[in-house]
């Protein structure tokens, strides 16, 4: 089993110490769902949310977790974010809204945490702006989906891999 590394060897939480680690390129990944009702789904896509643009709101929202996040997870480093970028994948027949937050930086540390934040948040900001039609949304399934770059290399989650640009696996 690997160690945890935000403990020291007394069991005391502490934040790593990154001084001595490369810079280098990273980028991560993360999703998250929001299941409803059709009908909640219907009045997003079509723009009929009273609130306004569902997906505008909620991408801005995440972009902004992701540059907050050292504020909302005590160990997390600030970090220089060179791009926050969030897509909404809507699924009419299962009725979600899968979420991708993809997360750049040149830095010491990575940037999964900003990146899982940032889906996260979006999440709960198209809960917020929906549930005046529909209380009974989920937002869930918040997940490291890749991470590149830094001395352990490369991730992909084996199940619920990124889609690319073009949709595909």
């Amino acid at each position: 089993m690997k160690k945890l590394t935000h403990f020291d060897e007394t069991g005391a939480a502490r934040m790593v110490d990154v001084s001595g680690k490369e810079a280098t390129a990273r980028v991560a990944v993360a999703g998250a769902r929001v299941t409803m009702e059709h009908a909640t789904l219907r009045l997003i896509v079509d723009r009929k949310i009273a609130k306004g643009d569902v997906f505008g709101v909620a991408r801005v929202a995440g972009i902004m977790a992701a540059k907050r996040t050292p504020d909302l997870i005590p160990m997390s480093h600030p970090l220089d974010l060179a791009a926050v970028e969030i897509t909404f994948e809507p699924d009419r027949k299962a009725s979600w809204v899968d979420i991708l937050a993809t997360v750049r930086t040149t830095g010491r540390t990575g940037v999964e945490m900003e990146a899982l934040t940032a889906a996260a948040v979006a999440g709960l900001t198209i809960y917020d702006m929906c549930k005046s039609v529909d209380r009974a949304m989920t937002v869930g399934d918040v997940r490291l989906l890749k991470k590149t770059g830094g001395k352990s290399g490369t991730y992909v989650r084996k199940e619920g891999r990124p889609r690319t640009r073009s949709g595909g696996r």
